[in-house]
């Protein structure tokens, strides 16, 4: 059941920090800011004049006062005027003498030299005859110089509070949204531009799957100069109409089918730019433990700021929390008020809402859609950040602020979350206050996947105390996390690859190396060194690779056993086959440093 709107934003005001300044690094484990949680705020936006408001008139209290802010656009974007840009003035070069452009000597001066109108201007008429006995003009007609101090300076005027200037592009939307994490950007859709558009196009994978419509990247490439202006046109006009995405099915390692959503192209593309925008805000909103598909973030950042976690800080227990089909359980009407807390632009709104509700084309049938986001869509991974912030991180920061009696760490990539407690009264007071939270927004926690284990440095300890066999285990980001000590007898915490996935994986390349058998030794070679590399670059940290070394000499015995099947006689020797193994498996080796150097290296 969904609790009223206001009533939700008035428990999130204010989340308190428990220390007033912190390191660096620790906001990456806690995700402890000073900045205010979820407020009120009027959705409504009125504008007397028909002109688009910059982004920088934004509202900050309840009674709407429209301010001046760093992110105001370049220049008032009128009504109807998108068709035709948004034509700024480009930066004034330096004068190059005293005189500015072009010297006052003549009567016609130069009027278009460096695209500045205040050049110097010559008196037409002379002056009035003055006295017999002075000898001086009794009237001097002023000449008009250069205008001081706009040559080098920001061609845009100042705003009325004559201390903040005009922002130029998305940068200045990241500068306005880091400085004031209140301000609601009501001009947002003037910064998709055919360039940008272009720049998202090229940012698409060549190789991905098709839409609905069957059109290729290259396909699309042909008429791109053609394709792209015709979009613009249609996004700015209201025109755009978003098709629906294809259903795929795609096998899981528990042996069940995960639905992916595949858009057009031309989705993809205008996605990809509304992506490029809202990231510029929202990448300073995202708090210091959200890791999921956000820039200059990793699953082995995620990995490494656990591991850190785990073996210095005071973790006890691990709740191993995963949210059940979040990706088709996400309420679109609490979607877009999160979005309205920064976006004040219904333009940009009304974008994203038409991808919502587009549906999916399965067997044959266009299928609506009244909950969800399609997984495999390229505005889907920042959506599903953006619903979890406000849900999840937010609410989290404010419970162990006022709730926990000790130390809470908490990693999150995506719907998937791993919490470290250091008493277990406070785990379980989580867990079922969490629960209750993801109710209130259509979320739950499946049951299957969801543990709370005893884990870290004193598990083995206390349960050999208390006669019980050693600590459980965990997933997360495609590994095993095992309790584990050094040679010096001290704690450590020992990363393997899922066994479940590395199974799946070697079944997978046994059975598509007994497809290419009759292929050339040397072209499933180089496949192969392909397939292995890669699963290397993400498997091969310190501590996994005995688990490593076992899958690769599995995956030995079966290319040597499909080498054996190509003909009727059955024979080829080890000492053969090791020169060919040596040539094109790669060699085991750690590709990944410690957690705690990469870590500290990376928030130090």
């Amino acid at each position: 059941m969904k609790v009223q709107y206001w009533e939700e934003m008035a428990n999130h005001s204010d989340p308190e920090s428990c220390v007033a300044h912190r390191e660096v690094w620790s906001e990456a484990l806690t995700g402890e800011t000073s900045r205010p949680a979820i407020e009120l705020r009027n959705h409504s936006i009125g504008n007397a004049h028909g002109v688009a408001i910059p982004e920088g008139h934004a509202e900050h209290d309840v009674n709407r006062k429209t301010c001046f802010d760093p992110a105001q656009s370049e220049t008032l974007s009128m009504l109807g005027s998108d068709l035709h840009g948004s034509w700024e003035i480009s930066s004034v070069p330096e004068p190059q003498g005293a005189g500015g452009t072009g010297k006052a000597q003549s009567r016609n001066p130069v009027a278009h030299a460096g695209e500045k109108s205040d050049t110097p201007v010559v008196p037409k008429k002379p002056s009035n005859k003055g006295g017999s006995h002075s000898g001086a003009p009794a009237e001097v007609v002023e000449e008009r110089g250069v205008a001081k101090g706009n040559v080098s300076e920001n061609p845009t005027p100042r705003t009325p509070s004559r201390d903040k200037r005009v922002s130029m592009g998305l940068e200045g939307v990241r500068i306005a949204a880091r400085q004031d994490k209140t301000l609601r950007f009501t001009a947002l859709l003037h910064h998709i531009t055919p360039q940008l558009l272009a720049q998202s196009f090229y940012t698409l994978r060549h190789d991905a799957a098709s839409g609905v419509d069957g059109v290729t990247w290259e396909d699309y490439e042909e008429g791109l100069t053609q394709r792209l202006p015709a979009l613009h046109r249609e996004i700015h006009t209201g025109a755009y109409r978003a098709q629906p995405s294809r259903r795929v099915l795609i096998p899981k390692a528990d042996g069940k089918q995960r639905a992916l959503g595949i858009a057009s192209l031309e989705d993809k593309v205008v996605q990809q730019a509304v992506a490029t925008v809202l990231n510029t805000i929202y990448e300073e909103d995202f708090l210091g433990f959200s890791y999921g598909f956000r820039q200059g973030r990793s699953q082995h950042d995620a990995l490494d700021a656990l591991s850190v976690a785990i073996k210095s800080r005071r973790v006890n227990w691990i709740l191993d929390a995963d949210i059940a089909a979040f990706f088709d359980e996400i309420d679109h009407d609490w979607m877009l008020k999160f979005l309205a807390h920064r976006i004040g632009d219904q333009r940009m709104l009304r974008l994203i809402g038409k991808w919502l509700k587009a549906g999916v084309i399965e067997d044959g049938r266009r299928v609506a859609a009244t909950k969800g986001t399609p997984q495999g869509a390229v505005i889907s991974p920042l959506l599903a950040n953006i619903y979890l912030h406000y849900v999840l991180d937010q609410w989290t920061q404010q419970w162990r602020g006022r709730h926990a009696r000790g130390a809470v760490s908490v990693v999150r990539y995506a719907d998937d979350s791993v919490f470290g407690f250091q008493n277990e009264l406070d785990a379980n007071s989580f867990l079922a206050a969490m629960q209750e939270r993801l109710g209130k927004f259509g979320l739950s926690l499946n049951v299957k996947k969801t543990r709370l284990i005893e884990f870290g440095r004193f598990a083995v300890r206390h349960r050999k105390r208390r006669g019980q066999n050693k600590p459980e285990t965990f997933d997360f980001l495609g590994f095993t996390h095992c309790c584990s000590t050094t040679r010096q007898g001290q704690f450590t915490l020992r990363r393997l690859t899922v066994k479940k996935r590395m199974r799946a994986k070697i079944a997978e390349i046994r059975a598509e190396l007994m497809r290419r058998r009759h292929q050339p030794v040397a072209v499933v070679g180089k496949w192969l060194n392909r397939v292995v590399r890669g699963y290397l670059n993400y498997h091969a940290v310190p501590g996994n690779l005995y688990r490593l070394g076992s899958m690769c000499k599995d995956i030995g015995r079966a290319w040597r056993r499909s080498l054996m099947r190509r003909s009727q006689r059955r024979k080829m020797p080890w000492s053969r086959f090791s020169r060919i193994a040596k040539r094109f498996i790669p060699p085991i080796r750690n590709l990944h440093p410690y957690p705690e150097e990469r870590f500290y290296a990376s928030h130090t």
